[in-house]
């Protein structure tokens, strides 16, 4: 919710799973949040990163690697490794 002068006032702002797009809860303590950097091609910091979130049931499930992997691969963070297997 914003107030009059257009500033959240929301005491909490629920996230999204990157992998599943379900929210995490306010009670999900097993839920991580990874901040990759966006870097130039001498590996140095531009400013920018891109945020993902893992809720606590993928984290369980053992399937949060395989996840990063996928999301980081189709962004373009990273090359040849993580192919789609039926």
């Amino acid at each position: 919710m914003e107030n009059d002068q257009g500033k959240l006032v929301d005491l909490y702002i629920p996230r999204k799973c990157s992998a599943t797009n379900r929210l995490i809860g306010s009670k999900d303590h097993a839920s991580v949040q990874i901040n990759i950097a966006n870097v130039d091609e001498q590996g140095r910091m531009t400013g920018g990163t891109k945020t993902y979130a893992i809720s606590g049931m993928v984290r369980s499930l053992g399937e949060s690697d395989d996840s990063i992997n996928r999301l980081t691969t189709t962004d373009g963070y990273l090359k040849n490794v993580w192919s789609y297997q039926k």
